[in-house]
């Protein structure tokens, strides 16, 4: 219903594509419960941490190491810390005894780990000193990420905002003009916010009337916010100040009087020195009305649920200012619970309530977690959703409130294509966003019958960042590709026959895409399953198995990976002659829920088979050849990485696992962890532990070498990637899961087989991805595809 750049349609994710600006809205439902972080490295400007030289993290320690590193060079094997491990921690899990070791390393804060960490910071840097092509990628990085990016532009009032990024900004500006015409004006820069770059923005909304701006901050990529206000027109910075919010949109009611946000209890009675590096579960979120003006302390306690404490809830207003919706999530399964309060019945607002107790007084619409539900749009009591009810690939229904019990079909699900997306547009349209085969077709449809009006000439890739509402005829939106940087489209549908036109085109210098191609492969996998995988590499290439080759991979949570561009994919395209693949495999939401399901729960090994299918077909195919694949991934990706090395580790060169999920036994333990148990199940459930102990990347390290008759058989060469401030997949998984690795194919043999290097790259003031200043995006993007080079025997060519 409500939709500008950043809203619910393009942001459903736990966390999202678009990574300088995030979203704000009715989204604040999926968004609190958020899974790992999706990240996409090799599409688009990658979130991930580069290294910071500081040592002023939280887990600086002032001793020095005692440990040296010896010279990575060729032949010449790194000396690992060794490290103490307490086999006094075993727990019972249903009768199985399981060791943890390194237990202590869950614990930020200790003088432990802080020497852990700074060992392992020394350790990787004398690794990356001997990558030659480290600073070559990062000079041509920083030349092609130079290029000015645009978002779309949205309305509120009778005013116009966007984003812009000139280039090498660490972050994206917010402007503001009353024509498309007009002269912008910076509303928000957030470059100003810090020097380093490192506090982002990371919600926002504007009010009806465009008089009010409110914003939530992030320090350091935590995902704790703290939200501000300043009047539009003059700049003026309200004294309005409100913290603890996690998760969290910013909803006005259409009166400006105040909005709806989502907080947490303060973390340890608020005792906490840095934000952000905790690790305690997130609980107990609640709703509330911050009313302008007034301090944090008199908002308005909209809602909560202490009986079932995992519970999340998001807040949208309907586009008419009738209503409210409360969403409400559990975990992250696509399901969730609809609630409604009728605001135009309330004489005098939100204020009715202010001097009452008690919640408000919600009423019920759906009231289990069967499907997924959202509001597209409605004509006073009767609304019109998105939904996923007995239709795994999505429909469009509509009831009554007064019949709630009655739903009809508006649009029904398609026998292939997934319905990504549906916005109300033009009074009585309806503009939809398929998924087929991975690619997006977008359609103008009829809002009342759902009939088909239009298909838009659009050419193969991803569409979203829509901007648009229901009153209006002009809709923006954003088109991607592996070759294209951007093109934001301009349609207006005044007339009968829609005008699609380019507003504004992206171009990135010194990037040709007539040297590249673009490919689109159906792979069988373990069992039979098609499984679709995109590939980009230079029109010159000679499939001999001599290519260096990035595979990228996620699988889980509902996520797609569409077509999207990747300034780091270029660079090792031109420069490396990398050939680049995108697995979609099981877990994703490319072909529905039914696709989502099939890689998850007691299904998730249908990821890793995926995968390491993707994976032989590759080699078979002579794209590439063991040796000279790299494998990567990102939170659940993360995990994927960890789990396919683990499985099947001479068929990798090597392997980038980002922020990865690596201990499955505890992982509902620590922050939002326990909302991701709807896609990989519980170990204090008999049978999800047996399902975890299978795979848990901490769990199935294993000397490869005495599993084969191959003697010389060893890990790929393997960088493990976290940050500091990660809350949302905390950093203890990659440290126990670092430790492990190095302990079990290295320093507890005297001379072992494994000469590949196994490092940690370990990064401070950084978190899960998001908002991650520029520069340290091009620091770490050389760091990895550094070490990547390096590892594959990948030259260089200009």
């Amino acid at each position: 219903m409500l939709l500008h750049a950043r809203s619910a349609c393009t942001y459903l994710l736990p966390l999202s594509r678009v990574y300088h600006h995030s979203h704000s809205t009715r989204a604040a439902v999926y968004a609190t419960t958020s899974p790992p972080r999706k990240l996409t490295s090799i599409f688009k400007s990658p979130p991930f941490p580069p290294l910071q030289r500081s040592s002023s993290s939280l887990f600086s320690s002032s001793s020095k190491s005692t440990m040296s590193s010896v010279s990575a060079a060729a032949g010449t094997r790194l000396q690992y810390p060794h490290l103490r491990r307490d086999e006094s921690v075993v727990d019972d899990y249903h009768g199985v005894l399981v060791s943890d070791p390194y237990r202590w390393l869950e614990d930020p804060d200790s003088e432990e780990t802080k020497e852990f960490v700074e060992k392992q910071v020394k350790l990787t840097e004398s690794m990356l000193e001997q990558c030659e092509t480290r600073e070559k990628l990062k000079k041509n990085l920083t030349e092609l990420f130079d290029y000015p990016r645009y978002n779309p532009p949205f309305w509120r009032g009778n005013k116009y905002f966007y984003f812009h990024n000139t280039g090498l900004q660490a972050q994206s500006v917010l402007y503001v003009q009353d024509s498309l015409d007009g002269e912008p004006q910076v509303l928000l820069d957030p470059n100003v916010l810090s020097e380093d770059g490192t506090v982002a923005l990371s919600t926002y909304s504007v009010s009806e009337d465009a008089k009010y701006f409110g914003y939530g901050l992030s320090e350091s990529g935590s995902d704790w916010v703290t939200i501000k206000v300043i009047q539009i027109e003059d700049r003026k910075t309200e004294p309005d100040t409100l913290r603890w919010v996690k998760f969290s949109g910013i909803t006005w009611t259409h009166d400006s009087k105040g909005f709806f946000y989502n907080r947490f209890p303060p973390p340890n009675e608020g005792q906490i020195s840095d934000v952000g590096t905790e690790t305690h579960q997130n609980l107990n979120q609640e709703l509330y009305y911050h009313f302008l003006g007034t301090d944090q302390s008199e908002d308005l306690l909209c809602w909560k649920d202490p009986e079932n404490p995992t519970h999340s809830f998001g807040a949208d207003v309907t586009d008419d200012g009738k209503y409210l919706l409360m969403y409400t999530a559990e975990g992250c399964e696509v399901k969730n619970k609809v609630h409604y309060l009728n605001l135009s019945a309330l004489p005098d607002g939100l204020e009715t309530f202010r001097s009452k107790t008690g919640l408000l007084p919600f009423e019920k619409l759906i009231d289990k977690f069967e499907a997924s539900y959202h509001a597209i749009a409605n004509d006073d009591a009767v609304f019109t959703f998105l939904t996923n009810k007995d239709a795994p690939r999505y429909k469009v229904v509509r009831v009554d409130l007064k019949e709630s019990n009655v739903w009809t079909d508006v649009i029904p699900e398609s026998d292939k294509d997934v319905l990504k997306s549906a916005c109300a547009v033009n009074n009585n349209q309806l503009l939809v966003n398929y998924l087929s085969d991975v690619k997006c077709v977008v359609q103008i449809r009829d809002l009342e019958t759902g009939s088909f009006l239009h298909k838009l000439p659009i050419d193969i890739g991803t569409v979203d960042d829509i901007s648009s509402r229901r009153k209006d005829s002009v809709v923006f939106f954003k088109f991607t590709s592996f070759l294209s940087p951007g093109i934001i489209y301009q349609l207006d549908l005044k007339d009968e026959v829609p005008d699609l036109k380019i507003f504004r085109e992206t171009v990135v210098p010194k990037f040709d895409r007539s040297h590249f191609f673009v490919d689109q492969v159906f792979v069988p996998s373990k069992d039979g399953t098609k499984i679709p995988i995109f590939i980009v590499a230079r029109k010159d290439i000679i499939l001999d198995g001599s290519n260096p080759c990035l595979l990228y991979g996620y699988g889980g949570f509902n996520i797609s990976l569409t077509p999207s561009f990747s300034v780091n994919r270029i660079v090792a395209l031109k420069h490396l002659g990398a050939v680049n693949c995108i697995a979609n495999i099981r877990g994703g939401g490319e072909y529905g829920e039914d696709w989502h399901i099939a890689g998850s729960l007691a299904n998730k090994q249908n990821c890793f088979d995926d995968f390491i299918s993707v994976s032989e077909y590759l080699v078979s195919s002579g794209y590439t050849r063991p040796q000279k694949l790299c494998i990567e991934g990102g939170s659940n990706g993360g995990l994927l990485v960890g789990a396919c090395i683990n499985q099947k580790p001479d068929l990798f060169g090597c392997a980038l696992a980002h922020v990865g999920v690596m201990d499955m036994l505890r992982f509902h333990k620590f922050t939002i962890g326990h909302a991701w148990t709807s896609d990989y199940g519980c170990s204090e459930k008999e049978k999800e532990f047996h399902w975890l102990i299978k795979y848990s990347p901490l769990h199935n390290v294993k000397k490869p070498w005495e599993q084969s008759p191959d003697q010389t058989l060893q890990y790929p060469a393997t960088m493990i990637l976290t940050a500091d401030h990660d809350d949302r997949v905390v950093p203890l998984h990659s440290l126990k899961f670092l430790a492990t690795l190095q302990y079990v194919l290295c320093t507890s043999l005297d001379s072992s087989p494994q000469t590949n290097p196994i490092i940690g790259r370990i990064e401070t003031k950084a978190g899960h991805g998001a908002g991650m200043p520029t520069q340290k995006i091009i620091e770490e993007s050389a760091d990895r595809y550094g070490f990547m080079a390096k590892m594959l025997k990948a030259s260089w060519t200009d």
